[in-house]
C-alpha cells in the first residue's frame, strides 16, 4: 500500500513543486520590474500581482468542487468498476465549466469594479491590479477546463496525466511570463500565464484520447442533456453545494488576510504575501499524499473495503506528518534564501524577518488539515467538509477582530497570523471528530 500512495503521490508531488515556483517567479519578476518599467515601485508591482492574484481566486475558489466534487465521485464509480459513469461524471463536469466560463468572461467588468469598492489600496496598485486581471481572465475556459480534468484524473487513479498538464501550465507560466515581461514589461506576467493554461488544456485532452477512449466509449447516455436527468446528477450537484459553501468559506479566509494586509500600507500587503507564499510550500507536497487519500479512499468506499480504508488513512497521515517535519527544517535554515529569491526590495525584507518564526509553527497543523480534505473528498463527504470551514471561518474572523481590540496595531500582521493558524487548527480538530462517523456512514 505504500508503493501505491507513493506512486500516486509522487508525481502530484513533482508536479505542486512547480506551482509555489509560478507564483514566486510572479513575485520575483514583479519586484524586479521597477528598472524596467517606470512609474512604480517593486512594493507596487509586487503588491498589484498579490490583489490580482486574490481576484482571481474570489473567482476560481467558487469553482473548485469542478476538481474536488468529480475526484471523489470518479474515484467511488472506478472502484464499483462502473466505466460509463466514470465518463458521465467528466462530460457534466466540462459541461458546467464551460458555462461558468462564459458567465465569467461576461462580468468580469462588474467584477472588479465591485471588488475595488470593498479593497483599500493605494491607486497605483489598483491600476496595476486591473491591468493584470483583465488580461489574465482570458484563461478563464482554460483554467476550469483543467479543474475538471485533474480531478477526473485522479479518480481515475492516474497520477500521470494531471502531473503532466501541471508542469505545462506551470512550466510554461514561468517561462512565459519572465520572457513576456522583458518583451512588454508588466502586462507579460499575464499573458504569460493565458498561453501556459491553454497549453495544460491541450495536454489534457491529449492524454483522454489517447488513454481513456474505452472509457468514454463506456458511456452508452447519448445526448448532453442526458446528462443532467438521472439519480447521480442529483447527486453531483447535491455534493457540489457543499463544496460551493465551503469555497465561499475559503474566500472569505484568504481574501480577508489579504484585504486586512491591504489596510497596512504596500510593505505590509508585498511582505504578508510573500509569506503567506512561504507558507503554502509545504501545501504542495501534503497535496499530493493527500491526492493519493482521495483516490484510495474513494476507491476503497467504492469497493467496500473497510480494512483498507483504515490502512490508506493511517498511512497517508505518516507521510503527510514527514513533509510537516522537513519543513519545519526548511523554514528553520533556509528562511533567508527563501526571502531573497522573492524580492531584493529590503523595507520588504525586513518588514517579513519580523512575522517568520509563524512558518514554524503552520506545517504540522497545515499538514493534517490538507490531509484530511484529501481523504474527506475522497468519501463524497461534502456536508462535513462544508461545516468544518464554516467553524475554520469563524475561528480566523474571532481571533482577527479579538486581537486587534486587545493588541496594538503595530501587531496587526503577527495577528493575522494567528487568524490564519487558527482557522487551519478548527479544521483539523473537526475533520479529526468528525471522521468515523464518516467513514462508517460512507461503507453501508
Amino acid at each position: 500500500m505504500n508503493r501505491e500512495i507513493l506512486r500516486l503521490a509522487l508525481p502530484s508531488i513533482l508536479a505542486n513543486i512547480t506551482v509555489p515556483l509560478v507564483g514566486m517567479v510572479d513575485i520575483a519578476v514583479a519586484g524586479h520590474l521597477d528598472g524596467l518599467e517606470s512609474g512604480a515601485g517593486a512594493a507596487a508591482f509586487i503588491a498589484a500581482i498579490a490583489l490580482g492574484s486574490t481576484l482571481f481566486d474570489l473567482l476560481y475558489w467558487n469553482f473548485a468542487f469542478l476538481r474536488s466534487g468529480t475526484g471523489g465521485l470518479t474515484a467511488q464509480a472506478f472502484g464499483q468498476g462502473n466505466l460509463g459513469e466514470c465518463a458521465r461524471v467528466l462530460k457534466r463536469a466540462l459541461v458546467i465549466s464551460a458555462a461558468s466560463a462564459i458567465l465569467l468572461l461576461a462580468i468580469q467588468w462588474l467584477f472588479v469594479k465591485g471588488a475595488f469598492l470593498l479593497i483599500d489600496c493605494s491607486p497605483e496598485v489598483g491600476r496595476l491590479a486591473c491591468r493584470y486581471f483583465f488580461i489574465r481572465i482570458w484563461a478563464a475556459p482554460a483554467t476550469l477546463s483543467l479543474m475538471a480534468f485533474k480531478g477526473w484524473f485522479i479518480g481515475m487513479q492516474d497520477s500521470v496525466a494531471p502531473m503532466s498538464c501541471d508542469l505545462v501550465v506551470n512550466g510554461g507560466n514561468i517561462a512565459g511570463s519572465i520572457i513576456l515581461s522583458r518583451l512588454i514589461g508588466f502586462e507579460g506576467i499575464a499573458c504569460g500565464t493565458v498561453l501556459a493554461q491553454y497549453c495544460g488544456l491541450l495536454c489534457a485532452c491529449a492524454f483522454l484520447l489517447l488513454r481513456y477512449r474505452k472509457v468514454l466509449s463506456a458511456d452508452k447516455g447519448g445526448s448532453l442533456r442526458s446528462l443532467f436527468r438521472d439519480s447521480s446528477t442529483r447527486r453531483f450537484f447535491s455534493m457540489n453545494a457543499d463544496l460551493v459553501v465551503r469555497s465561499f468559506c475559503f474566500i472569505g479566509i484568504y481574501i480577508g488576510y489579504t484585504f486586512i494586509a491591504a489596510r497596512y500600507g504596500d510593505v505590509a500587503l508585498a511582505a504578508s504575501s510573500i509569506l503567506m507564499k512561504m507558507l503554502l510550500l509545504f501545501s504542495y507536497f501534503t497535496d499530493g499524499f493527500a491526492y493519493a487519500g482521495e483516490a484510495m479512499s474513494g476507491k476503497y468506499i467504492g469497493a467496500g473495503d473497510k480494512a483498507s480504508l483504515s490502512r490508506t488513512v493511517r498511512l497517508v497521515f505518516a507521510w503527510s506528518m514527514a513533509i510537516a517535519v522537513l519543513f519545519i527544517g526548511i523554514y528553520g535554515c533556509f528562511d533567508e534564501l527563501l526571502l531573497k529569491l522573492m524580492t531584493d526590495d529590503a523595507s520588504v525584507v525586513e518588514a517579513c524577518h519580523r512575522y517568520l518564526p509563524w512558518l514554524l509553527l503552520m506545517p504540522p497543523i497545515g499538514c493534517a488539515a490538507f490531509t484530511w480534505d484529501g481523504i474527506y473528498l475522497g468519501a463524497t463527504a461534502s456536508a462535513s467538509m462544508r461545516n468544518a470551514m464554516l467553524v475554520s471561518a469563524a475561528a480566523f474572523f474571532a481571533v482577527w477582530m479579538l486581537g486587534i481590540r486587545l493588541a496594538d496595531e503595530k501587531a496587526a500582521i503577527h495577528i493575522l497570523m494567528a487568524a490564519y493558524f487558527a482557522h487551519l487548527a478548527a479544521r483539523t480538530i473537526y475533520l479529526s471528530a468528525a471522521w468515523k462517523g464518516v467513514r462508517d456512514k460512507s461503507l453501508r
